[in-house]
């Protein structure tokens, strides 16, 4: 069975890093050894650098699939308001990664709340100025981590400003909150592109995301009025499966994206870290070795985007982890 768009589920961002301990790391089948017939092992061009700062390297052969944030709307409730979707799609317009990545991390490290990040991105982004048309009650839907929770008080309060009366509501996982987006009881919710295609399109036997945004939107588009479902403009902003080294290891190389790693690897002393499947994932080792080319000397199985890969790269025990595009964690010091 093939992985589904995002194989890895966003979790609830880790903000501790140098207190997590990595445990034992395991190693399982990656070939780069002296005997897999690859690039020999045993060089150190690209072995681990530690360092406290972590960069996603750019993943420009799209490995990953689409995953940009994207205001969902009930059909019904975007036909009754058009500046229902206006004002959301005000926010795609301007929200970047690197923004996101900001938002998360004054919430789980700084600890600020997500109401009033989000109330500052508004008024810094001037989001609360040249929207209107709204009238009447909204409920903004949002799942239970932080990133969904700073996008719906985003969402609400220029929902608000436009003139609707918006409020949050938590509703869970995607199993829970798309029923209640499709029957009206929320009317708004802030999406993940692919993870939404592929989970309305339901057949694992097919997989219509991919990393191209706009062929992504197209796939989503007849899927969502068969729904009952509007989904408004992408943003820039994406969180999804991605690759991390420190900025030690990068600056050394010369390399800010996953091609020229491998450009500056053939030695195969690259050390990967991440969740137990990766080995075995289509989005993981297999397509860094595909896609990319790479070649490993070994891989450690910690977890799935979280401290303990995180404090890996860190110390110098990985080369390059998979973590999220949009984690807090990756915010510039």
């Amino acid at each position: 069975m093939r992985a589904r768009a995002r194989f890895l589920t966003p979790l609830a961002l880790a903000a501790v890093l140098t207190t997590a301990a990595c445990g034992e790391s395991g190693s399982s089948g990656t070939g780069g050894s002296a005997d897999s017939g690859g690039s020999a092992a045993g060089g150190d061009a690209c072995a681990p650098v530690a360092g406290d700062q972590l960069v996603v390297l750019e993943d420009d052969q799209q490995l990953q699939n689409a995953d940009n944030i994207i205001p969902a709307v009930n059909a019904a409730a975007a036909a009754a308001s058009p500046a229902l979707l206006e004002a959301l799609n005000s926010v795609s317009e301007v929200l970047t990664t690197d923004q996101l990545v900001e938002m998360n991390a004054a919430v789980d490290v700084q600890r600020q709340s997500a109401e009033d990040v989000a109330a500052a991105y508004v008024a810094e982004q001037g989001l609360d100025a040249g929207v209107s048309g709204g009238s009447g009650p909204i409920v903004v839907g949002a799942a239970d981590f932080t990133e969904s929770q700073v996008l719906a008080n985003v969402y609400a309060d220029v929902l608000t400003a436009a003139g609707f009366s918006a409020t949050v509501q938590t509703v869970g996982n995607r199993e829970l909150y798309l029923p209640a987006l499709q029957r009206g009881e929320i009317q708004a919710f802030p999406e993940y592109l692919a993870t939404v295609t592929e989970f309305i399109e339901g057949d694992d036997a097919t997989q219509v995301a991919s990393g191209d945004v706009d062929e992504t939107v197209a796939a989503l588009t007849p899927l969502a009025e068969q729904a009952g479902l509007v989904f408004g403009e992408p943003a820039e902003a994406a969180d999804q499966n991605a690759f991390a080294v420190t900025t030690e290891f990068a600056d050394s190389l010369g390399v800010s994206t996953l091609s020229e790693l491998a450009d500056a690897c053939g030695d195969g002393s690259l050390v990967l870290g991440g969740p137990g499947e990766c080995p075995e994932r289509p989005q993981c080792q297999p397509g860094l070795e595909e896609t990319y080319g790479l070649d490993f000397a070994s891989f450690s199985e910690l977890d799935a985007g979280g401290p303990l890969t995180k404090a890996a790269i860190q110390q110098g025990e990985v080369s390059i982890g998979l973590v999220f595009s949009s984690d807090g964690a990756l915010a510039q010091g």
